[in-house]
């Protein structure tokens, strides 16, 4: 058993910087509960030797979120400053391939700029990641301890975390924070009293970002479609990627990587030998011969992460609502405060929308140091 003021559900950006706010307001007593083994949550990262971070969190390509728009998303801007980190601008010189049908050559044509420009983080999103962990008392942060039930148990919440061996754990907190994604918080945690209708229902009708999507990134010793003026952006209605991009990193390893189109139940039935070939293929339809063998190749399918899709994510409703923070009446309220992306006001399912979401949920406890 562990007692704490403050229990934060998730150390993906949600959670870890809902912790480390915690502590520049003083609180330091809390724990932050993940189910998975490692840190991140849809933020992940893959380096060339092996696809996994390595013990210094060194990392290079975004298996995850790759961009953030630091001219409107400013809280954002202020976390990546405060933490000293290196950004740098996407690649978008040149020009753009589109693909209108399997019957005719790609096309050329001008390329797209972001404007503001779209930025990165050198060394990968997980950078961001590790740099949160380092500035927070680590001895908080627990692994591999799926939260499976919350039960009122006054004057606390008791939260049941159960590990890879079917081990289960009790922890008790005074307010729990909601570092998940709503639908996954309704369909994967059980309450005891139960959740407000309604607010069930809200919650599991929000769609999650990223669950039906998957992402192929390609490695390669240089960025030879540069040399042909491409910027490596293409759009594709032939597929299996719909969307491509540049992913290379400056004075290091150049890759291209794609978002693919093919809906979350259909992948299910092929094996990832047969999209990574598929994906290669289209790559050397688009860049010519010099695709055809990368140093290295990485999918990630997030419809097949039990910790962020449900059944409901294999096919993506588009639907966005803002669902409620907390329960406004009843066992639950003033008890539990949705932080996950899903919850921001401005930028939900972004990397901001975490930041904002974080931000307008200590706003809304009013947390403040204990005495």
């Amino acid at each position: 058993m562990q007692n704490a003021r403050i229990a934060i559900v998730g150390a993906g950006l949600a959670g870890l910087y809902a912790a480390y706010s915690l502590e520049k307001k003083g609180i330091k007593d809390y724990v932050v509960l993940e189910a998975r083994e490692i840190l991140g949550g849809r933020i992940a990262s893959t380096i060339h030797s092996d696809g996994k971070p390595d013990a210094s969190g060194v990392v290079g390509f975004d298996l995850g979120p790759s961009w953030f728009w630091p001219a409107f998303q400013t809280d954002m801007a202020r976390l990546v400053d405060e933490l000293e980190l290196e950004t740098f601008q996407q690649f978008e010189t040149g020009d753009m391939l589109l693909e209108r049908s399997s019957n005719q050559p790609p096309e050329r044509t001008r390329g797209y700029v972001n404007s503001p420009p779209s930025m990165r983080i050198a060394g990968g999103m997980y950078s961001l990641i590790d740099a949160l962990y380092r500035r927070i008392d680590s001895a908080r942060v627990l692994t591999g301890q799926a939260v499976r039930h919350l039960r009122m148990s006054e004057p606390h919440v008791e939260l049941v975390s159960e590990n890879a061996r079917g081990e289960t754990f009790s922890h008790f907190a005074e307010h729990v924070l909601l570092a998940m994604p709503p639908r996954l918080v309704e369909s994967q945690l059980t309450f005891s009293p139960a959740l407000p209708n309604e607010l069930a229902r809200q919650w599991r009708e929000t769609d999650t970002w990223m669950a039906p999507h998957a992402k192929y990134i390609a490695v390669f010793d240089r960025p030879f479609w540069r040399d042909q003026g491409l910027s490596g952006e293409a759009r594709s209605a032939v597929g299996p990627m719909v969307e491509i991009h540049d992913a290379s990193t400056p004075g290091g390893q150049a890759a291209l990587f794609g978002f693919l189109g093919v809906p979350a139940d259909v992948r299910s039935r092929v094996s990832e030998e047969e999209l990574i070939t598929a994906c290669r293929t289209q790559f050397v339809r688009l860049f010519g011969s010099q695709a055809e063998n990368p140093e290295s190749e990485f999918i990630k399918d997030w419809a097949k992460e039990i910790h962020t899709a449900t059944d409901r994510d294999q096919r993506s409703s588009g639907d966005h609502p803002m669902p409620a923070l907390s329960p406004s009446s009843g066992a639950w309220a003033d008890r539990l405060t949705g932080i996950g992306s899903e919850w921001s006001r401005e930028f939900t399912g972004y990397l901001a929308g975490a930041i904002d979401a974080v931000n307008r949920g200590l706003e809304y406890k009013k947390l403040k140091p204990s005495g």
